[in-house]
């Protein structure tokens, strides 16, 4: 199926100097996950954003119980799909498990993701040295990082599951400090997952960049979800930090709206999706 975006209202593409922009000005950041060409032109109907082709496919599209089997492959395979049904919306694509395992593996997969594929970022998890090793080697190749921190995917068997993070004093600054060091090494945006509301207004105070949480609190600079979440087509529990905005709705383009309605007003998140 062809993507024909003519029956978009036209708008500015979003920039990563414009996601600042936003941070600076107050305006909350949209940001929902996308797979394929259809589900991209329903964002970009929306007026999302950013969207995120994130390695959360291979749970909720392949159906795995984690994102560790998802290949470089696979990546550009959907960042590419994702790449056709956007014209306005910023495209972020994951790095997959061990793609960044070093500096030279993380400069080949992202020149696949940005050359190859069309996003014009990509997101690396964690702030270990080499990880900062590569934000810094990206940025000086005039590739954008948005860094991702706090319930890190990819660390799921680290963790022991899929656990909330930075709840004890010493794991929070901890965490503080990661964001900093991110900033430093030169990433443009940070989306932080899984941490106490507390924790997520610490960090976005703390940072120039934009913080896009997700289960992090309302006083994020922005929001994202999942769009299967977000939608309630997840089999299983849903996350506790999402909602089903599909519920009560008659469409998809609906449901997305009403998401960013809420992300922008400050309705979405409630207090019942956030953590202590």
């Amino acid at each position: 199926m062809y993507v024909d975006n003519a029956s978009v209202p036209a708008r500015k593409p979003v920039t990563v100097p414009g996601l600042r922009a936003m941070k600076a000005q107050g305006r909350k950041i949209v940001m929902l996950t996308a797979y394929d060409a259809s589900f991209a032109w329903q964002l970009e109907a929306a007026g999302v954003d950013v969207a995120l082709v994130g390695d959360s496919l291979g749970m909720v599209v392949q159906g795995h119980r984690s994102t560790l089997p998802v290949t470089l492959d696979e990546m550009a395979y959907h960042t590419r799909a994702v790449a056709r049904g956007l014209s306005s919306t910023l495209l972020i694509a994951d790095l997959p498990f061990m793609a960044d395992r070093d500096v030279a593996h993380t400069l080949e997969a992202a020149a696949r993701l940005v050359g190859e594929a069309g996003a014009a970022a990509v997101k690396l998890e964690g702030a270990a040295p080499h990880i900062l090793d590569a934000i810094a080697t990206l940025g000086a190749r005039a590739v954008p990082v948005c860094a991702h921190l706090g319930l890190t995917p990819q660390s799921v068997h680290k963790f022991g599951g899929f656990r909330i993070q930075g709840r004890e004093r010493e794991a929070a600054d901890r965490v503080l400090s990661d964001a900093l060091a991110v900033q430093s090494a030169g990433a443009d945006l940070l989306v932080l997952e899984g941490v106490p509301s507390a924790l997520g207004e610490r960090v976005t105070h703390a940072l120039e960049i934009p913080v896009i949480g997700i289960g992090a609190g309302p006083q994020c600079d922005g929001q994202v979800l999942v769009v299967y979440d977000m939608l309630g087509i997840t089999p299983g529990k849903r996350p506790k930090f999402s909602k089903d905005f599909l519920a009560g709705r008659h469409s998809v383009g609906e449901a997305i709206a009403a998401f960013a309605e809420d992300v922008r007003s400050g309705a979405f998140p409630a207090p019942e999706h956030c953590f202590d």
